[in-house]
């Protein structure tokens, strides 16, 4: 068993939220012994109707009803349902504090900085959803908001739900057609949109996309614009559109509309690479229960806290980071570039703001790393305990990065999950070592396991993720998908009865995680499965490569290991290059991994929340479509990989 990167001290380990937890549950059931995480995990997986109904208490959700019977057909998958008597409203959960106390933080890449209490914030919701109740918008009705990362799309969201309305958002860097794309299936009676961003040391019109929109989604009656690059934008060419500050009403109280446990609340997006992005429902009660937990039991989030997640409002992400109002803490919004001040930026903002709570991306990690920029040295940072990272699987060398150059006295969380389940499968635990390149620990009353491809569990080895019971959190089902074909073909199709991720890893011997890399990217060279990530570890710490894409090339009736490389600026791949990397390779991880071919290119496609996609560079190579380009943020880098000829 390897040496820990960090522990947690014993008094933190004692006041840690997850422990008060551990004991209100004895104190009800004194026969049980929940010492540590391993125990009390045990028992919330055999036990799922007594943990929601602790969780429910300990994090006080307010409800006009709650439920006596909180699971019924527990051995249905889908088709357990939760809570099935509970009435509640997501929005007056986030809406609780109504105090002087800063709910908001917001900033923007230009230098732009405003601040919203819980008072001023429950006000501003009141006015929005007084005007959307106008508007004529009630329960069930959907909501579309094409918005930065800003407090006026966290208002939008809450006035949305706080009437039973259903919201789903873009950011403005997504194109017409996959802003069309995306909304056009849900038919949204309202859009709310913003005339520009600035990103990148630039300011971005959105107005001719915004036009092009509204214009193609016919469902929509009225748009609302938000000004943010300029101060009366010129809406003329959008169809039925009002000035936000002009469609506000004077609305001081609202009236949370009271509706069951799986009500829908939010509408979410698949990535959209294979064909129209997939339309995912998220029930109020769910994601309400889910992100308590992982915010109370898993971060320790407090009302005392400064939480920060740097994502955009197309990412699930920017779901996950706005339910810490439940939890009283004060959020800080960033739009623009991370890397804005030459990478120093958000470092700059956790001392300036005393962010406890730090959420990023392994890139950014990585980058940093890249740029040789040392945080410990360069900042104070006293104020941060924990540090989330997620979008990808943080290499050894970013891990080993953090301790030694970031800050060695800091909770280094890599979490994972998805827009599938809009929260975690696996991630951290303030009261659980750290240990190089795992993720710390399952997710409470998440029934995480790692099959084969028969079905069979493995205590040791590598398979796919799956959970075997159901969590409060499964999606509510796909829009327009009556039978509930797609739902079922999504994550039930392979093992029946039993969620299938999509995801590729192992359980450690610590008890921790690692995620290899998504299953339909899994190279399979000889019948050896290969996840991506372990190729990625071992190549984008080298000094000459920024960035890397592995693919599995059909060849001869085999499958080849091809990688394709960025690098340095004024760097060529030679063959002493190739020689390195697959040294490397062979040297860290087995001979299978070793690819057959490496490749440079000038850039990597990847979508619109940066993650990278293989499938798509896979049919690229095997020249077959890409049936949905929209959904990329440089789909133009997909030329790169056609017809090569080292690959023919």
């Amino acid at each position: 068993m390897n040496k820990p990167l960090w522990r947690p001290k014993q008094e933190s380990i004692a006041s840690a939220q997850v422990t008060q937890f551990a004991r209100l549950v004895e104190s009800h059931q004194p026969k049980l012994e929940l010492n540590n995480y391993s125990s009390l995990y045990d028992w919330s997986v055999a036990n799922p109707e007594d943990f929601w109904r602790e969780l429910w208490d300990f994090c006080d959700v307010k409800s006009q009803r709650k439920s006596t019977q909180v699971l019924v057909d527990g051995d249905k998958m889908p088709g357990a349902k939760w809570f099935p008597e509970a009435r509640l409203n997501f929005a007056e959960n986030l809406l609780q504090l109504q105090d002087d106390s800063l709910a908001i933080i917001s900033l923007l890449e230009n230098g732009q900085r405003t601040t919203l209490t819980y008072r001023e914030l429950y006000r501003r919701v009141a006015q929005l959803a007084g005007s959307l109740r106008l508007q004529g918008i009630s329960a069930g009705d959907r909501v579309a908001g094409f918005m930065p990362n800003i407090p006026e799309t966290i208002i939008a969201m809450l006035a949305t739900t706080s009437i039973g309305a259903i919201w789903s958002s873009c950011s403005p860097d997504f194109g017409s057609q996959a802003t069309i794309d995306r909304f056009d299936q849900i038919k949204p009676k309202v859009l709310i949109a913003v005339d520009g961003y600035f990103y990148n040391g630039k300011s971005h019109d959105c107005l001719q996309r915004l036009a092009e929109i509204t214009q193609k989604i016919d469902s929509i009656e009225k748009t609302i614009v938000v000004s943010v690059v300029s101060e009366n934008p010129d809406i003329a060419n959008i169809p039925s559109a009002e000035h936000y500050c002009d469609f506000l009403s004077e609305t001081s109280h609202i009236d949370f509309a009271q509706l069951p446990f799986d009500h829908p609340i939010y509408i979410m997006y698949s990535s959209g690479t294979t064909g129209k992005p997939k339309c995912i429902v998220h029930g109020a009660g769910g994601t309400l229960l889910q992100h308590l937990k992982e915010h109370r039991l898993a971060v320790d989030l407090k009302k005392s806290d400064v939480f920060f997640y740097f994502t955009t409002c197309g990412w699930m992400m920017w779901n996950w980071l706005v339910s810490g109002l439940a939890s009283g803490a004060t959020l800080v919004l960033y739009d623009g570039s991370p890397f804005a001040k030459k990478g120093l930026l958000l470092l700059d903002t956790i001392d300036s703001e005393g962010i406890t709570i730090f959420g990023t991306s392994a890139k950014y990690i990585a980058a940093i790393e890249a740029a040789d920029i040392k945080p410990k040295q360069s900042h104070n940072l006293s104020s941060l305990r924990t540090i989330l990272s997620t979008g990808s699987p943080l290499s050894h060398e970013s891990f080993e990065y953090v301790y030694r150059d970031f800050k060695n006295d800091v909770c280094l969380s890599s979490i994972s999950g998805g827009t599938d389940i809009i929260s975690c499968f696996v991630l951290g635990s303030p009261i659980l070592p750290v240990y190089v390149g795992e993720i710390q620990c399952r997710g409470l009353a998440m029934a995480v396991e790692f099959w084969d491809d028969d079905g069979n569990p493995l205590k040791t080895g590598k398979g796919e993720l799956v959970c075997v019971k159901p969590f409060v959190c499964m999606p509510v089902g796909f829009w327009n998908d009556h039978d509930g074909e797609k739902y079922h073909s999504a994550y039930f199709e392979k093992y029946p009865n039993i969620w299938h991720q999509g995801d590729y890893g192992e359980i450690t011997e610590n008890g921790g995680v690692i995620i290899h890399g998504r299953s339909d990217t899994v190279l399979n060279p000889g019948g050896v499965r290969i996840g991506t990530a372990e190729i990625y570890r071992q190549v984008e710490n080298m000094p000459d490569v920024l960035e890397s894409i592995a693919i599995g090339q059909e060849r001869d009736g085999d499958v080849r290991v091809v990688l394709f490389v960025v690098l340095r600026e004024g760097i060529t791949l030679d063959d002493e290059l190739k020689k390195q990397i697959k040294t490397r390779i062979r040297k860290n991880t087995t001979p299978r991994h070793v690819p057959e071919k490496i490749i440079q290119v000038s850039d990597i496609p990847r979508t619109l929340s940066g993650k990278i996609v293989e499938l798509a560079v896979r049919n690229v190579v095997h020249g077959k479509p890409v049936k949905n380009t929209d959904s990329l943020a440089n789909p133009e880098a997909l030329a790169l990989y056609k017809n090569l000829k080292e690959l023919s």
